[in-house]
């Protein structure tokens, strides 16, 4: 199967693997360095046929891929500004895509399921809304699997990663560092947070997989930078689908913090940005 793009847009070739951090649903509506990232991001890009999000607030036992036509905004948080339960992403679904997925995970024996219904979590439609504001590129989710760690959602990546030969951006969204007990408003992150921060950044840019496989044991401050797993895994989908074998090797594409203690990092994986 092969997504072709519609003439006269601009062709990226084969697409990198991007993991972004989404942060709070309140950058929807901030204005900051990320936000202004974002932004960039897409034309970076070229605009794809189609999207596969992974996102941190989509937890299943066994993978699942939506299917959904048309899939619903999400607003799966509470405690916000009401500006932002009136805000939709309505970007057509990729039911076909969702097939496709669902067939190469297969081949690579995960089974996994198709969704009808499910729709975007905010850790899809905020980062979305501002990669591509116009909503038209169609857009499926996959889902996590928290308890399966690292090395599964790296597999996962890697099965996937002929679909960025074929159109497909694949799209992984959480964050860098994710402990919501420790966030703040200060302007200089806490130390637990930036050594967390800078570990990650220099072993993706060494490429050392077996130790970011193994970052639960080997990087500082790793339980507190992440109490629970989902914030991070997306980033190992990214890295499997996007870097050569025997590698995890990947660059920065973006570094910065929101609500003190939460990294905006960003990071791409493979030819195209």
């Amino acid at each position: 199967m092969n997504f072709a793009f519609d003439e006269g847009r601009k062709t990226p070739g084969t697409l990198p693997a991007v993991f972004v951090s989404h942060g709070a649903p309140t950058l929807a509506i901030e204005q900051n360095a990320t936000v202004e990232f974002l932004k960039r991001l897409g034309a970076e890009l070229g605009r794809p046929e189609a999207i596969l999000c992974v996102s941190a607030h989509w937890n299943t036992q066994a993978p699942e891929v939506s299917g959904a036509e048309r899939p619903e905004t999400i607003h799966d948080f509470g405690g916000f500004p009401e500006e932002l339960f009136r805000m939709r992403y309505p970007a057509p679904g990729a039911p076909q895509l969702a097939g496709r997925v669902r067939e190469l995970l297969g081949q690579a024996g995960l089974a996994c399921k198709v969704s009808p219904e499910r729709g975007l979590d905010h850790g899809a439609w905020v980062p979305l809304g501002l990669i591509y504001p116009e909503a038209d590129v169609p857009v499926t989710q996959l889902s996590l699997q928290p308890t399966l760690g690292t090395e599964h959602h790296f597999r996962l990546g890697r099965a996937l990663a002929p679909l960025r030969e074929e159109g497909v951006l694949i799209l992984a969204t959480g964050s860098a560092t994710h402990n919501l007990a420790r966030i703040g408003r200060g302007e200089v992150p806490p130390e637990w947070a930036r050594e967390f921060d800078e570990w990650l950044f220099r072993k993706i840019s060494e490429g050392a997989l077996e130790e970011l496989l193994d970052y639960r044991r080997l990087a500082p401050h790793a339980s507190v930078a992440h109490p629970t797993e989902e914030h991070l895994l997306p980033l190992f989908v990214a890295m499997g689908a996007g870097s050569a074998e025997s590698t995890a090797r990947g660059r920065s594409l973006h570094r910065g913090w929101t609500w003190g203690s939460l990294s905006m990092a960003a990071y791409g994986f493979g030819s195209g940005v």
